[in-house]
């Protein structure tokens, strides 16, 4: 069988956002990433709307090299004076790119995986000289187009600004913690790790995590598999000279056998004018087991000269929490991070694993219809051999029903709310008392929150 998804660089540009801004005097358009003036240009205009400085010629070679699989559009107004183009191919004044990744479910293991194949978005950017002309919602609501067409169940991104995506649908999925730790103060007071810590060189550690992150990832909802150009990112191979750079230092932690089961990289700032008070801050940790997670924090809490470490894109629950004596050396704020949108309800449920059984029924409204419909979802009760199975043999089925059933919990929702919940990390009882899911029947949110819930809290370690 043909995969549709597999033109999806090549799939004409979607017809009712042509259509809508071509009437508005605007022309939508795939960009063609081997044309490397005019991907240079969308680059640049992508530069423009995040507030970055002008790429290098280096940098726009390395997007070229590591960007061009994905599929990448631009608005441009071809009414603009020829004074107001840049040099060389026009820019867009509206930019988007977007392409199918791999989106860890709950019940997921490196046993049993359990992933989605989701529509993630980036680089959604509109130029202040053209706001309030509709161009966002014709470039979310072609992707959402273009990715139901292609046979994808899921879309996904991360936000700059988010108040944007709740009316296509959008909602936070999975949250992040951003930890600024008083290490003086926080002693510790776990199990010693039996790990073993080193420093190894930025190279290696760039050869070494995406093998690592593939296998972590796996067992973490919310989590994707992540593109070379970003671990290069991460790691400075981009900007080779900056500052940032130059101060990146890199750990691993070794089980008996030798094998790599943490990771960890991290910078120093400061020590002026006392040069014993220096912040670390974590760029990124990485861990496969409890024990190295615990070796790699407890190494970072004691290192020298250092008073202060500072870890963004944590875990919500984060186990270190719990491996400090004192809770208030850490300062911990949370935000959202992950948000998805659901396009086929019963690809998306049937897909995740339960660790309860039993049924629940959505009623669910989208104005954009994707997800609109009655939906009944029924876990089945693992297999009776297995004494205590692992969440992915349970058994989902979704159906479509024409009415709200008597005798079944049931709630009425939107898509985003049906989103925010679809990895277990947003409780169905919180929804209800803020007024954003209706019980249909009495007891549905303690019952829906007994089959969606979740052992580890959905999380997404990176940027997209």
């Amino acid at each position: 069988m043909t995969d549709p998804a597999a033109d999806f660089t090549t799939r004409p540009a979607d017809e009712t956002s042509v259509a809508n801004l071509a009437a508005a005097g605007l022309r939508y358009a795939l960009v063609d990433t081997a044309d490397q003036d005019a991907f240079g240009a969308w680059q640049h205009a992508d530069d423009r709307g995040f507030l970055g400085a002008a790429r290098t010629a280096e940098q726009i070679a390395s997007g070229l090299a590591g960007l061009a699989y994905r599929r990448t559009t631009g608005v441009y107004d071809d009414t603009q004076s020829a004074g107001a183009q840049p040099d060389g191919a026009p820019w867009p004044i509206a930019t988007v790119n977007s392409w199918p990744a791999e989106l860890t479910l709950p019940g997921s293991s490196l046993e049993h995986p359990r992933t989605l194949r989701s529509w993630a978005i980036s680089s959604v950017t509109v130029a202040p000289t053209h706001r309030r002309r509709g161009i966002a919602r014709n470039l979310l609501e072609g992707e959402l187009r273009t990715a139901a067409a292609l046979g994808i169940p899921m879309a996904m991104l991360t936000v700059s600004e988010s108040t944007i995506y709740g009316r296509f649908g959008f909602a936070p999925a999975a949250f992040v913690a951003d930890w600024t730790i008083d290490t003086r103060r926080a002693r510790w007071i776990a199990p010693a790790a039996s790990g073993r810590v080193e420093f190894v060189s930025v190279g290696r550690y760039r050869d070494e995590l995406p093998q690592l992150h593939e296998r972590v990832r796996l067992t973490s909802p919310g989590e994707i598999d992540v593109w070379p150009l970003r671990w290069d990112q991460v790691t400075g191979v981009t900007e080779p000279d900056s500052e940032r750079t130059r101060s990146l230092r890199a750990l691993r932690v070794t089980d008996e056998s030798g094998t790599t089961r943490g990771l960890a990289l991290y910078r120093w700032s400061g020590g002026e004018p006392d040069f014993t008070q220096h912040t670390a801050t974590v760029e990124r940790l990485d861990a496969e087991t409890p024990d190295a997670e615990a070796a790699l924090w407890r190494f970072l809490l004691e290192l020298d000269l250092t008073t202060t470490l500072k870890a963004g894109l944590r875990r919500m629950d984060e186990p270190v929490r719990w491996q400090i004596a004192d809770f208030r050396a850490a300062t911990v704020e949370t935000r959202e991070h992950q948000y998805l949108r659901v396009l086929d309800v019963a690809a998306v449920f049937e897909a995740r694993g339960y660790l309860g059984s039993g049924e629940l029924v959505f009623s669910v409204s989208d104005p954009l219809g994707f997800a609109a419909g009655v939906w009944r979802l029924a876990v089945a009760e693992p297999p009776a051999a297995a004494a205590k199975p692992p969440a992915s043999t349970a058994r989902a089925t979704v159906t479509r029903l024409d009415s709200v059933p008597i005798g079944t919990p049931a709630v009425a929702l939107t898509a985003a709310e049906l989103a925010a919940i679809s990895l277990g990390g947003v409780s169905v009882a919180t929804l209800v008392a803020a007024g954003r899911i209706t019980e249909l029947s009495p007891g549905a949110a303690v019952a829906a929150d007994g089959m969606l819930r979740t052992a580890r809290a959905p999380w997404l370690s990176v940027w997209y």
